[in-house]
């Protein structure tokens, strides 16, 4: 790329160390260009207390911090949820905030009149194909730049060193220097002890989970919930109507409180490599598992088991920064026709932990308890079992009576 070609450049910028590095590594080494930040408020809460006084004290031009909570929810997390997507046990919080936050970069950086777009994804992750490939989407001609992928800089020890030197102020230490990303749905732990999959994450010892407890200190008594469903979607909590975005964060305090949501797992990146990661997803899980235990009613069994099936592509391209895609589009209204009959409550038990089902109603529900009790009964005659199987088990027949016509 020629350097003296960008004069302004705007910044997907979260005030971590990466980001907070590339200010001056930008003024640097682009021809003092003009750097604009921008954040997408996707629910990191503190961590975008003075976040535009420091992007400015370290040369920013200027900084957008943008609310994309409501959109972040509505047409992303509850989108994704619906579909039952998750990544190897993974429940995507970090990948669909992705897009969402590009999508808006592109748009203030068309409004700037910007010649590039920086971002801070190291060229080992997930993120700087979910960034590039949504900002493909928007502006398939905007230069990119990716420090990550140019500067000399090998190491965060090296970056903070950096920033030491460069007077950029920084929330971390080098022993506290895990990689995080916090959002409304979750909190990931990367990095330091955890890069050993044989040591155990510290859930007890203090300011390590942020939006949980360590299921041995959850109460000893449960919680019960109740969660309302309308098509698929998650309108009220505890009988109480409410935005969808609101539950969620409800839902994160009644889970974390009980220790709900932990995932420890090692994972296949996008790039080839495993990773490392545990996870906070309080609410998230929550939602996940109501939404399942209503779907056992309201579902029959081919749309479940197709579901299932889609689910999986459907986390893939979440994962893989695939959003504005003609593929997921269409997994998602397939999966809004297939969710239309998916209204109703569910009770959950939170004990430790664990996620237990206490009960599910629905108006669409196929259960018919007539059918499937093991009492007498008026609706259902036995013997046409008979000609099921007969008819069912024909092909089988049919192969056995070949395979000994053949040994004969």
């Amino acid at each position: 790329m020629n350097h003296t070609s960008v004069s302004k450049v705007v910044l997907a910028y979260s005030g971590g160390l990466d980001t907070s590095v590339i200010i001056p590594w930008l003024k640097e080494n682009y021809n003092n260009c003009e750097v604009i930040a921008v954040s997408g408020n996707v629910g990191q809460a503190s961590e975008l207390e003075g976040l535009e006084e420091k992007a400015l004290k370290t040369g920013a031009s200027k900084c957008y911090i943008e609310d994309l909570t409501d959109e972040f929810v509505n047409d992303y997390i509850i989108p994704t949820v619906k579909a039952g997507a998750m990544y190897e046990q993974y429940l995507l919080g970090t990948s669909f905030a992705r897009p969402l936050i590009a999508k808006r970069i592109v748009e203030i950086a068309k409004a700037e009149g910007a010649d590039a777009i920086c971002h801070g994804c190291t060229g080992k992750g997930n993120d700087q194909v979910r960034f590039e490939l949504a900002i493909k989407a928007f502006a398939p001609e905007m230069k990119i730049i990716a420090p990550w992928r140019e500067w000399d800089l090998k190491s965060r020890e090296e970056e903070i060193a950096y920033a030491e030197a460069h007077n950029v102020p920084l929330k971390i230490t080098r022993e506290t220097n895990y990689s995080k990303d916090k959002n409304l749905w979750h909190l990931s732990h990367e990095g330091l002890d955890l890069e050993d999959p044989g040591n155990e994450p510290t859930y007890e010892k203090p300011g390590f989970l942020e939006m949980s407890v360590s299921p041995l200190q959850a109460p000893d008594k449960p919680t019960y919930i109740t969660l309302d469903f309308e098509k698929g979607v998650p309108v009220a909590l505890n009988g109480h109507k409410m935005p969808a975005k609101d539950i969620v964060l409800h839902l994160n305090d009644l889970g974390g409180a009980n220790g709900i949501g932990l995932l420890d797992i090692v994972e296949n990146r996008l790039v080839g490599m495993k990773c490392r990661g545990v996870y906070e997803t309080p609410g998230g899980a929550i939602l996940y598992k109501a939404l399942n235990v209503l779907e056992t009613l309201c579902l029959d069994k081919y749309a479940a088991h197709k579901k299932q099936e889609l689910a999986i592509t459907f986390a893939e391209l979440v994962y893989n920064g695939q959003w504005f895609t003609p593929l997921r589009k269409a997994l998602s209204a397939f999966v809004d026709v297939l969710e239309e009959p998916c209204t109703g409550t569910v009770k959950l038990k939170l004990y430790k932990g664990n996620i237990i089902n206490a009960g599910v109603w629905s108006p669409y529900s196929l259960y018919d308890p007539q059918i499937a009790t093991f009492d007498e009964d008026d609706v259902y005659n036995q013997a046409d079992a008979s000609g099921f199987i007969n008819l069912f088990g024909l092909p089988i027949k049919v192969q056995a009576q070949v395979d000994a016509k053949n040994k004969a």
